[in-house]
């Protein structure tokens, strides 16, 4: 059976808001969550730092004011308080049926800005051959020292080349970085789809899309924003589809991956067959 891969941002993607603003960020007492990333643009600015280092660098250094320094338990029990779109508990399961029925083995992969921590103790974490996301260096104590993973717009793009290659471990540099034919990778790109939310998804959109993959850019259908944002990703040819971020059984969004899938078994049954003398 051929493997297909579905890559998703998490962030607006599977969830309806950033995952620091359902509980983090109003621990630190920020009525606003904007307030905070307020903060986070200013210092990035005035030290010309990356926008990611400088909000793993302000989110420690926040905590530790108050006198309760990041642990990675702290992280862990946050994942529970997230809120995912409607059907994505379920939806795993069901694409994983539909992609067996059209001869095609789907793993489902996470890449994510946000925090490593938080997206394992959210329940779908399971469901997850690999999840890509940004996670500090702990001490002996358990408390958060450093960052030891950054995973900004552009950093993104080396973890679909992993998954390409299927050399997913992050410290496996050599075998990330070795050449190996298109058509021998494990995971082609024309059998992968990359699902996201916004501007910082686009180098990834984009790579998905260019090297004959499907991209799917998913907005909130509640706000007026996020539909005119993917629609102008959809003008400016980042995507090959929008859809409203709805997972459950019966939606468009399941009718457009089911579509997807559909080529992609039609696609593998072709391969089998070519060259083959009767």
């Amino acid at each position: 059976m051929k493997k297909a891969a579905i890559v998703y941002d998490f962030d607006k993607t599977l969830c309806a808001k950033d995952m620091q603003e359902y509980s983090l960020i109003p621990d630190l007492g920020y009525q606003n969550p904007a307030s905070f990333w307020k903060e986070v643009s200013e210092l990035s600015r005035a030290q010309r730092m990356d926008s990611i280092s400088a909000y793993l660098y302000l989110l420690k250094k926040r905590f530790e004011e108050q006198g309760k320094p990041l642990s990675r338990e702290s992280f862990r029990n946050l994942g529970k308080q997230i809120q995912l779109y409607p059907g994505v508990e379920t939806w795993f399961e069901r694409i994983n049926r539909y992609g067996e029925s059209q001869g095609i083995a789907v793993e489902h992969y996470i890449i994510s800005s946000g925090m490593q921590e938080i997206i394992e103790s959210v329940p779908i974490a399971e469901q997850m051959k690999k999840i890509y996301a940004c996670r500090y260096y702990y001490d002996e104590e358990g408390f958060a020292r450093w960052p030891a993973q950054i995973i900004n717009y552009t950093t993104k793009t080396q973890y679909i080349f992993r998954i390409n290659k299927q050399v997913l471990d992050e410290d496996n540099e050599e075998d990330l970085n070795t050449w190996i034919p298109f058509a021998d990778r494990a995971i082609p790109f024309t059998r992968m789809i990359y699902i996201a939310d916004g501007m910082t998804d686009v180098p990834c959109m984009r790579l998905v899309k260019d090297y004959s993959g499907k991209s799917i850019a998913v907005y909130n259908a509640e706000s007026a924003k996020a539909g005119i944002q993917a629609e102008r990703l959809m003008r400016e040819g980042r995507v090959n589809f929008m859809a409203a971020a709805d997972y459950r059984e019966g939606s468009d969004m399941e009718a457009l991956v089911r579509m997807i899938l559909d080529h992609m078994g039609a696609d593998a049954r072709l391969e089998e067959l070519e060259g083959k003398v009767k």
